[in-house]
């Protein structure tokens, strides 16, 4: 498993919403020897009412760190950021950008974090201007849900997400559908669906005294759901199938996050709500047969049933809704889960089920199935790629500065050799040719000299002697010419030097 490495997440849930991948991975990763940094989600739509309970626990969570970060145990800190509630005012985005980034560079300072690895799980703007600010030693991206069908306000991240898939160094995916939409932008994706802890699941296996009070007055036998109550639960379908299975207790183990008003009420099926993580084994080895009643939609066609690995955990027959995911899963385990295409059918397939239970071979089937997908193999296997891009970033950035001081240097010398061109050719006029006198060819005297009263000769500085005051023999033999010749009466002798001259 990756060590010794400063990790940020940058989630699309609270810490404190059902227990998912998020929180598994990075509690993983914390326990194996490295530190992490989980930020609470940031927001794809502006809160309304319903959200009054989630804003007022922001607020307490807020309050109960420093700043918004607080320890939840060793190498694992929860930052819980107070933002403007409007995604996409770029106003807002500016604001937000400011507000998160003083507290988390201050916070990073302070504890010594160094360049981390940012995984990232909400693509929205801010979060990429969050990304561009950390610069990464290594960007994730978690590909677990279609932003473009869960609903109108997350299509609006469609851009960002497509500027944070091009700029990942590595795409996790949890469906064949996400990981074929990412190729789209990425060529370095990988098919992670969300895994099993194996281990909290198996550990209930072997105990006599796990039943939870609230089960207990549940008639036998039981068909039970995990997760969410949420959207995309086919609440008519599972209307149909308790009515046509009033022998059958049907409970549902999760938050209410949708109007249920179409099952509440039906003798047959109990909501119990939602349970701590480490209760919930306990209450699906309780179920004598497990559901994932999910409508077929453009959203849950790119859905893996987290669910599905922790019923077969147990060695729970499992009957769904024909989901895509669902399809592959049967395809790579001998068609392990029972798959209905109508209500009727899914009623039929749960009666069945629940009078014939698993042989010891099955269930045996059923749980090695599961082990496939523990959550120890899928982070060794996400560690292992992390380290080989770790790898390869250093090695690029080593071949980089050397590449780069070799281009600088052919860079200079294109540019260096005009210019030493043009320099020695320029030496060559002026000191290898007569250029000089030809264009001096207009200042040369050619006239003969006139009458004059006097004839002055200059002494002169240094001359080709070197010495002061000489130089002058030239002159003075031009001047005794003219004065011969009869152009001057007189000769005058004009020097700065005090000597004679003879």
């Amino acid at each position: 498993m990756l060590k010794n490495e400063d990790i940020i997440c940058i989630s699309s849930i609270d810490w404190d919403f059902i227990w998912q991948g998020h929180q598994e991975i990075m509690t993983r990763l914390a326990r194996g020897g490295n530190r992490v940094l989980f930020i609470e989600n940031t927001g794809v739509r502006t809160p309304n009412i319903k959200d009054f309970r989630r804003i007022r626990n922001r607020f307490i969570n807020w309050k109960k760190g420093v700043y918004g970060i607080r320890k939840i145990e060793e190498g694992l800190y929860v930052y819980s950021p107070l933002a403007l509630p409007f995604p996409y005012l770029k106003a807002a985005r500016f604001i937000n950008r400011g507000l998160i980034s003083k507290v988390l560079f201050k916070w990073l300072k302070a504890v010594g974090f160094g360049r981390p690895i940012v995984w990232v799980f909400l693509p929205t703007g801010l979060n990429l201007d969050l990304v561009n600010a950390l610069d990464p030693k290594v960007l994730i991206y978690y590909c677990i849900d279609s932003f473009q069908a869960s609903s109108r306000d997350a299509r609006k991240i469609k851009n960002a997400e497509r500027l944070m898939l091009e700029r990942a160094d590595l795409v996790f995916a949890t469906s064949v559908e996400l990981l074929n939409h990412c190729r789209e932008h990425n060529k370095r994706v990988h098919y992670f669906p969300f895994g099993v802890n194996i281990d909290n699941f198996s550990n209930v296996l072997a105990r006599s005294d796990t039943m939870p009070a609230d089960m207990r007055k549940l008639k036998r036998p039981i068909a039970g759901y995990l997760g969410g109550v949420h959207k995309w639960v086919d609440f008519d379908l599972l209307k149909t199938v308790a009515l046509k299975n009033s022998d059958i207790s049907f409970v549902f183990l999760g938050p209410i996050q949708t109007d249920v008003s179409k099952i509440r009420g039906i003798p047959n099926i109990t909501l119990l709500g939602q349970k701590a993580p480490e209760e919930l084994p306990a209450y699906v080895k309780e179920f004598d047969v497990a559901l994932i009643p999910y409508r077929i939609t453009e959203y849950t066609r790119n859905v893996y049933p987290t669910k599905l690995n922790e019923y077969l955990s147990l060695g729970k027959p499992v009957i769904s809704t024909a989901l895509p995911e669902i399809a592959k899963f049967n395809e790579e385990n001998n068609g392990i889960v029972r798959v209905a295409a109508t209500a009727e059918d899914f009623a039929g397939c749960v009666a069945e089920a629940a009078r014939r239970p698993l042989g010891e071979r099955e269930r045996a089937g059923a749980i090695d199935a599961a082990k496939k997908n523990s959550w120890s193999g899928r982070i060794e296997e996400m560690s292992a790629l992390i380290e080989k891009t770790v790898l390869e970033k250093k090695m690029e950035k080593e071949v980089s500065w050397k590449r780069n001081i070799a281009r600088f240097y052919r860079t200079t010398r294109k540019k260096l050799l005009p210019e030493l061109s043009l320099a020695a050719l320029s030496y060559i006029l002026v000191f290898r040719t007569p250029f000089m006198w030809l264009v001096a060819e207009p200042l040369r005297i050619s006239d003969r000299p006139g009458k004059a009263d006097v004839i002055a000769v200059l002494g002169g500085g240094v001359g080709e002697s070197g010495r002061v005051g000489q130089g002058h023999e030239e002159r003075v033999d031009t001047a005794v010419r003219l004065y011969k010749d009869g152009l001057a009466g007189k000769i005058v002798y004009l020097s700065g030097y005090k000597y004679i001259m003879k």
